[in-house]
């Protein structure tokens, strides 16, 4: 399960990131060859950047690659690091969750308003559903991490001699 989620993820952010430099290839070389821009070029590159950053989130969570201040954790027991680690994860679990539930929500409207981009008429709401689906991923590898925390690489998986 671990190493699907992982390829799907990987796959998406790192086709979405391909594409984006694609299209600017595309773009550019059309402005400066042709003295002609791609037309929707921005709309699309603001989706895929939407497909990375969300599709990256499930792995950075699940390999604790967050940006952490962690330079007092050599003072903290190990017993405390772990309490502190279920504590960041439950929060981080419960707000990303909110966070999913209010863009489901939103994606709903977006729906029944029939929003579309401005200028190549895609539908909105299909970006912001996906936006709520790999928030509540995101949430689960939270959650996960809390019961099996030695999935991720988080400091209370040191050896004791470490510190």
């Amino acid at each position: 399960m671990k190493k699907a989620l992982t390829t799907l993820c990987g796959v998406m952010a790192a086709a979405g990131l391909f594409a984006i430099m694609l299209l600017t290839l595309v773009d550019v070389s059309g402005r400066k060859l042709l003295d002609s821009s791609l037309p929707g070029s921005l709309e699309l590159t603001e989706l895929l950047m939407v497909c990375v950053i969300f599709a990256a989130l499930p792995l950075v969570s699940l390999r604790g690659e967050h940006v952490t201040f962690d330079s007092l954790d050599a003072l903290l027991p190990r017993w405390l690091r772990r309490v502190q680690q279920v504590l960041v994860e439950a929060l981080s679990a419960t707000l990303l969750g909110g966070l999913a539930w209010v863009m489901w929500v939103k994606a709903g409207q977006i729906s029944e308003s029939g929003q579309t981009t401005a200028q190549l008429l895609l539908r909105v709401d299909v970006v912001v559903y996906a936006m709520a689906l790999l928030l509540a991923l995101t949430a689960l590898m939270h959650a996960w991490l809390i019961v099996k925390p030695d999935a991720g690489q988080h400091a209370t998986e040191l050896p004791e001699g470490a510190l």
